[in-house]
């Protein structure tokens, strides 16, 4: 059993990229994790083994964030995980990461498409931040991870920017919603980051990551170490009274 003081964060889509990076910066700050992944459990469990070197505890539960009727069985599982590895009944971050992409001009966007990219950063977030609610402690965060596209535009990124957007302002309203319990909302807008987010394409495409550093202010494509960091300070006590704001990070991308 764990320090009942230790702070608990749950991140979805933390075994790779953004998430994986997050996840462990958090863990080198004294927090237990509790992950989730799609499809791959190798992945997930090596995530794992990366925090527990930390000397932190981890759990790796597998979600798919585009099926809501899944959420409330998973709100169940966590709440297991809770009593039976730490002895609690709440964890006190969330962190919605998990995300899929799409480059399509506006013309080429099929309905399908447009439905998987709601599905994911809009539907399945609503829901599964409502399903988990009841297991965040009061005075916890919560952050939703956006996109500098909600800010700028590049041609072939409507949809996925429309729904970015959608998120910035859902998190105001929790932010409102939730002041009661002292549990603070905040957005953080990652710019073109080197992942494997899209096939990995901006991390393998050198023209692409070329032109990426033109229109940013340092000169360079971002990288999972500039985020997830950040991401760490904003869940620490220092960052206690930053509420309802869009933090975006970027390196000055599109200024």
């Amino acid at each position: 059993m764990t320090d009942s003081k230790t702070p608990i964060v749950l991140i979805t889509g933390g075994s790779r990229g953004l998430g994986r990076n997050t996840a462990l910066k958090l863990a080198e700050r004294g927090v237990d994790v509790i992950l989730t992944y799609k499809g791959s459990e190798a992945q997930a469990y090596e995530a794992v083994k990366q925090i527990e070197a930390h000397g932190r505890s981890a759990v790796a539960l597998q979600l798919n964030v585009s099926d809501s009727k899944g959420f409330a069985t998973f709100a169940e599982r966590v709440k297991g995980v809770l009593a039976k590895v730490w002895g609690r009944e709440h964890f006190d971050y969330l962190i919605n990461n998990a995300g899929t992409g799409l480059h399509k001009s506006i013309g080429e966007t099929t309905e399908e498409e447009f439905d998987v990219l709601a599905n994911v950063h809009l539907k399945g977030v609503f829901f599964l931040t409502q399903a988990l609610l009841p297991l965040i402690a009061d005075g916890g965060r919560i952050i939703n991870v956006s996109s500098g596209l909600a800010r700028f535009s590049i041609p072939g990124t409507a949809a996925y920017a429309m729904m970015k957007g959608g998120i910035e302002v859902f998190t105001r309203s929790l932010a409102k919603e939730l002041g009661a319990r002292r549990i603070t909302a905040n957005t953080v807008a990652p710019g073109a980051i080197e992942t494997d987010f899209n096939g990995g394409h901006l991390r393998d495409n050198a023209n692409l990551n070329r032109m990426v550093a033109q229109m940013t202010a340092l000169g360079r494509a971002g990288v999972p170490d500039d985020v997830g960091p950040m991401i760490a300070a904003l869940l620490s006590d220092d960052s206690r009274w930053v509420n309802a704001q869009r933090i975006e990070v970027s390196g000055g991308m599109s200024i």
